[in-house]
């Protein structure tokens, strides 16, 4: 199962959900992200008739380690973050998060374990 994860600022729109995923190239089969921003991915969960995976709890180590995210949640970057934990045991990044184009916005892919 591949799990798109995403890390995203309260400004971001419907569209830089969809950039941000359009930006890793991937079709995966379920969307996640931290738990008290579940709400506002569930637009994009729904047109894409994706299962959605609130994330809570402590986040797995990361590739990218933004400060700024560090700071805010405890973790380098929560959209791979998420993406990891929804995956499951034994999940692994399929690349670097990637960036919609209005920077508001971050979406990682894993590969891995039943969510």
């Amino acid at each position: 199962m591949i799990v798109a994860g995403f890390g995203f600022s309260s400004r971001a729109t419907l569209d830089s959900l969809q950039g941000a995923l359009a930006a890793t190239g991937g079709a995966p089969d379920a969307l996640a992200t931290l738990a008290d921003k579940a709400s506002a991915l569930a637009p994009l969960a729904l047109s894409l008739n994706l299962p959605l995976i609130p994330v809570a709890g402590p986040l797995p180590e990361t590739l990218t380690q933004s400060e700024r995210s560090r700071e805010a949640r405890g973790t380098g970057s929560v959209a791979e973050a998420c993406a990891l934990a929804a995956a499951g045991p034994g999940a692994y990044l399929l690349g670097p998060r990637a960036v919609s184009p209005d920077r508001l916005a971050t979406c990682a892919l894993a590969e891995g374990g039943q969510a």
